[in-house]
């Protein structure tokens, strides 16, 4: 049983890798005894989380990318496959929303300016396109490879107020399976394409609608999301983790093209 969620010498590359839900994975996976390629649009926050995990006896490198620049991305990936010599995985977590694509009393959905969408839009679903094209070329070319994309909760139910979000997640799961499909049919059946949808953890991305920036207390939203999750709580982002080692690892061996929520039961609450 160990053997089938075996990670050890897997190499992992993460965009987006040194946030709070993909700075985690990054952590739990090099504990697990895999090698990760941390990449972020912020290098020395990546270069401080690689070496946190290189003083634990970890391996990890850190690079400066920003996923919209595919110049950057296949630096990226070169300088992945000169130190690590192949790449196993791809974990497309570079991801976000913002406030000025975000509906409020003082921005009505009719004053959202295009760039704010076509920001949000470009971020989640280009920057899950791009990384592809370049990790997923080297999976093409040695037979096997696991892509890993960061859906939402906002893909299978929009969401009030975020209207670019919502519908850039919902492209990033269709996405995923459209690639599924691509990559099998294409290059190799060892070559698997899954997503994982988080419900609600507290990011720097949502922590604006989520809670009161005064007193940190839930604001009427927050509320009604705990409201609506069975569990009655918001997750951790350590509880990400073991779907993820399930994804990358050969016990999902037949799995490819879903996408998974990990959500405390939110996608199955009707509300009543």
């Amino acid at each position: 049983m160990q053997d089938l969620f075996d990670v050890r010498s897997k190499v992992v590359a993460i965009t987006g890798g040194a946030g709070i839900l993909c700075g985690t994975m990054a952590q739990a996976l090099a504990q697990a005894g895999a090698r990760i390629c941390i990449m972020d649009f912020d290098g020395q926050r990546a270069e401080k989380l690689a070496k946190e995990i290189t003083d634990k006896g970890g391996s990890a490198i850190a690079v400066k990318t920003d996923v919209l620049d595919r110049a950057q991305v296949e630096a990226a990936a070169e300088n992945c496959m000169k130190v690590f010599g192949y790449v196993d995985c791809l974990v497309n977590g570079a991801g976000g929303n913002k406030k000025e694509a975000t509906t409020s009393e003082s921005l009505p959905f009719f004053d959202i300016p295009a760039e704010a969408i076509r920001w949000v839009f470009d971020l989640n679903l280009l920057g899950t396109v791009l990384p592809s094209q370049v990790f997923g070329r080297y999976m093409a070319q040695q037979g096997h490879g696991v892509i890993i994309n960061i859906s939402s909760m906002n893909a299978f139910r929009p969401l009030t107020r975020i209207p670019a979000y919502s519908a850039a997640k919902a492209a990033v799961s269709n996405f995923t399976q459209w690639l599924a499909v691509h990559m099998a049919q294409n290059y190799s059946p060892n070559i698997r394409v899954n997503a994982i949808a988080p419900g609600f953890f507290l990011t720097e991305q949502n922590r604006f609608l989520l809670t009161d920036q005064q007193t940190g207390q839930l604001t009427a939203r927050g509320k009604a999301i705990i409201d609506h999750t069975p569990m009655a709580r918001f997750g951790q982002p350590e509880e990400l983790v073991g779907t993820l080692l399930w994804l990358i690892s050969k016990a999902s061996a037949f799995v490819t093209g879903v996408v998974v929520p990990v959500d405390g039961g939110f996608n199955a609450f009707s509300g009543v």
